[in-house]
């Protein structure tokens, strides 16, 4: 007996041992993706830059960095609950695109895990942060808000169709955004001596009665200003603008795809290139409060030339040399 518990004692000292932690696989930070827009694959240019944003500082999907992806497929109301999932799963940090519906969601999910916007709009206002400068609490990011460049995108359109004098506006005055974008746009219309009427969309009756008013005053041209819920009816107003032959200028490129004549906006996807270094940031210990909110540095014009044929307009050489994108 004392010579099978001796040689139980050798076998037990003398075994080959680890390392506690290399016995275990060791743990990688979790990141949730909450997006207004539907996942696609190949990436949208949006989550590729993303992605490429966090390559390029070291983080590879699968291997140093896991992402749980959620998409409210053009549903806002969709992220309370995909909000509360992410916070239930614990990940490391919520980066949200969808206005600021999408980052507001996630706060109230949690306020322990940190935020980072990768398109949001006016964070102040909407309460989000106590100041682009220190943001504070557990929000930070990257803001589209840029509403100096309404005026630009009225001299692209009195560019495009010289002939312009009366505009239609489209906006959601529940986007706390809107207000302070309607007063560019009015500040720039009248420089360029151009007559503004406005219509209030709050919903898709709303949109239906403007459409009405619309036919009977005939405006020379149309532009809708962008938020989560116009976003959903940019193919209505695309088709009832072509019907019409007026043409568009918009806030964001998803409008021009889908019909519009023109869009200048902020680069979306420099935004999202931009959320992966606040990620990069929060990741290595950076608290979200103390990193300043970021505005738009970068911006692109996408014009559709099927789109003018479509309305019968000719543009001109100028605008088409300055555009980043052109469809065709």
């Amino acid at each position: 007996m004392a010579r099978w518990v001796l040689g139980l004692l050798v076998v037990v000292l003398f075994a080959p041992s680890c390392p506690a932690g290399a016995q275990q696989p060791a743990k990688i930070p979790r990141i949730g993706y909450l997006v207004l827009s539907p996942l696609t694959e190949p990436p949208s240019p949006e989550r590729a830059a993303f992605l490429d944003g966090l390559r390029e500082l070291g983080w590879i999907e699968s291997k140093t960095v896991a992402i749980e992806y959620r998409s409210a497929k053009w549903n806002p109301e969709l992220f309370e609950d995909l909000a509360e999932e992410l916070a239930r799963l614990k990940v490391d940090v919520i980066v949200t695109a969808g206005g600021d519906t999408a980052p507001k969601a996630a706060r109230r999910a949690t306020r322990t895990i940190p935020i980072v916007m990768a398109a949001s709009g006016d964070p102040v206002s909407e309460g989000l942060v106590a100041s682009l400068a220190r943001p504070g609490g557990n929000v930070t990011g990257v803001s589209l808000m840029a509403p100096e460049i309404s005026a630009k995108r009225l001299e692209l359109l009195k560019e495009a169709a010289p002939r312009v004098t009366r505009l239609a506006v489209l906006w959601n005055p529940a986007f706390r955004g809107g207000d302070l974008e309607l007063r560019a746009t009015q500040a720039g219309a009248h420089a360029l001596r151009l007559t503004v009427r406005s219509f209030e969309i709050r919903s898709a009756d709303e949109l239906a009665r403007a459409f009405s008013v619309l036919e009977r005053e005939r405006p020379d041209a149309l532009t809708m200003f962008f938020d989560p819920l116009t976003s959903g009816f940019r193919e209505l107003v695309a088709d009832f603008a072509k019907k019409h032959r007026l043409p568009t200028v918009f806030g964001a490129r998803e409008f021009a795809q889908t019909g519009g004549l023109m869009s200048y906006a902020p680069k979306i996807a420099d935004g999202f290139r931009r959320a992966a270094g606040y990620v990069d940031r929060i990741l290595k210990g950076a608290k979200p409060g103390e990193l300043p909110i970021e505005q738009p540095t970068k911006f692109e014009l996408v014009v559709n030339l099927k789109t003018a044929r479509a309305i019968g307009l000719t543009l001109p050489r100028s605008i088409l040399l300055r555009a980043d994108e052109v469809i065709e």
